[in-house]
């Protein structure tokens, strides 16, 4: 696989992981939202806020695939890694 193709194929990878998040957010928040109307039918304002614990938990999952999403491919990129080693190894 030449170096062109290789790009193409970080940018499909890519592409596919940002579209994932964007369809897990709107997951989130049209579950969530659904759990706060629930919350608010059923309790009501004053007591306790339960859908807190469904906004925590899966948030940090939304997070991460955030971060994965936008910053991850600069961060965990093996390319990246072997040539800051090569420069290393050359001082």
């Amino acid at each position: 696989m030449n170096t062109e193709q290789q790009k193409d194929e970080e940018l499909w990878q890519m592409a596919k992981a940002r579209v994932g998040f964007r369809w897990s957010f709107i997951s989130y928040f049209i579950v969530n939202a659904f759990l706060v109307v629930i919350w608010f039918f059923s309790s009501g304002p004053g007591s306790y806020f339960w859908p807190i614990w469904s906004m925590m938990g899966w948030g940090v999952g939304i997070a991460f695939q955030y971060f994965y999403a936008y910053h991850g491919n600069k961060m965990i990129s093996a390319t990246q890694e072997y040539e800051k080693l090569k420069r290393e190894q050359q001082d």
